[in-house]
């Protein structure tokens, strides 16, 4: 009766014309909304208490929904991760080897890397290299540039290091592919050495000490200008001094170094042949390792840019632990015989005259070309990415 008498006041809408017609509809219009709404209240009173706790229930559960997403937006992940929760990912690894059952005696975690390219006619040098490291708590990898790897296992050490192989690839090939900087993050210092080096003066963990204390993040040891084969002046040993960051070299034209200079290679320069990088250092010249570019040339007159600051002070030499350097060529294998083809009589004969091609030579070649090529790439990068800023400019 009650619903009966509100649409009877609401059906006289539609036919009010008059002001007074109007004034009657309204007035009948108000008892019935009133009455309407003392319904509604005096019927919310015997809701069930439980359906009223489910609906505060779901409004603050969508508060705090709203609030996790939010949260999560912040919360960077590595891509690929978004299926997993959090706490089982796993974001860095190590080269520690495992045993196949139960757990290690005790945790043998190293803080430094030790990896060095080597080949089965250099292993009395590497003998001695890995020895030396082993002592010193390094984890070691030997990347096996000559594809020979069973022979090495007449070495009591053999078994502790780890051996990768691939024939005729150089440092930089192995360390592009096996050096990534998540997999050697648990590293303080990754030593990224040639095999023809001699160690006999040379202490590692003293080494480590002396570049921990003065802040270098891109180093190597001074060579002995007395044994060694010395290219560049800067590498040779100081016997006054602990580091030295810079050389002199005087030059009428004006180009020589001194105590002004502060480009490589005068300064904040090292040569490839026994460089050491910091874990953040090697994370920045990881990226800058071109992967088709093999022999890394170029990639020392840039290193600055990886210093992690000021490349004067944050790139040196360490003339306290020095090594030699006998520069003993074996990348590249033995000489191979070429011969040549000329036509004659319509076929393709072989001509009387043969020569060798020098492994070496042809490697050296192929340095040019890529050390052309990075220089290339190099302008084009500053030139393309307008965000970028030279901090030596």
């Amino acid at each position: 009766m009650i619903m009966a008498m509100a649409m009877k006041s609401i059906d006289c809408l539609p036919l009010v014309t008059e002001r007074k017609s109007w004034s009657s509809c309204v007035c009948r219009l108000i008892p019935a909304t009133a009455l309407l709404c003392i319904i509604y209240f005096i019927g919310s009173s015997y809701v069930a208490p439980e359906n009223k706790e489910k609906a505060f229930t779901w409004g603050v559960a969508d508060i705090l929904q709203s609030s996790k997403v939010e949260n999560c937006k912040n919360q960077w992940r590595p891509p690929g991760t978004e299926p997993l929760p959090e706490g089982i990912i796993t974001k860095k690894s190590n080269l520690q080897m495992r045993p196949l059952w139960g757990f290690p005696k005790k945790d043998n975690t190293s803080t430094s890397l030790f990896t060095v390219a080597v080949g089965i006619k250099q292993k009395d040098l590497v003998n001695k290299m890995v020895k030396k490291f082993l002592s010193s708590g390094f984890v070691i990898m030997l990347f096996h540039y000559d594809g020979i790897v069973d022979e090495w296992k007449d070495f009591e050490w053999s078994d502790k290091v780890i051996h990768i192989s691939a024939h005729n690839q150089t440092k930089w090939w192995f360390a592009k592919r096996f050096l990534h900087p998540d997999i050697v993050s648990e590293y303080r210092y990754i030593f990224l050495w040639d095999e023809d080096l001699g160690v006999e003066d040379f202490h590692p963990k003293k080494y480590v000490s002396i570049i921990e204390h003065e802040g270098l993040e891109i180093s190597q040891p001074a060579l002995d200008p007395g044994k060694s084969e010395v290219h560049h002046q800067i590498t040779a040993r100081g016997r006054k001094s602990i580091v030295h960051r810079r050389t002199f070299k005087h030059r009428a034209n004006g180009t020589g170094c001194d105590s002004h200079s502060k480009a490589p290679p005068c300064t904040g320069w090292i040569e490839m042949m026994a460089p050491v990088f910091s874990r953040a250092a090697w994370r920045c010249v990881w990226y800058m390792i071109q992967n088709d570019l093999i022999h890394a040339w170029g990639l020392d007159m840039q290193l600055g840019y990886c210093a992690q600051g000021d490349r004067t002070k944050n790139i040196g030499v360490v003339d306290a632990e020095y090594i030699v350097h006998y520069n003993r060529p074996t990348l590249g294998g033995t000489a191979e015989k070429n011969h040549s083809t000329v036509e004659g009589g319509g076929r393709n004969k072989k001509s009387s005259h043969s020569h060798w091609k020098d492994p070496r030579v042809e490697v050296r070649r192929q340095s040019y070309i890529e050390l052309d090529i990075f220089k290339k790439r190099w302008k084009k990068a500053v030139k393309n990415d307008k965000c970028w800023v030279d901090p030596y400019q």
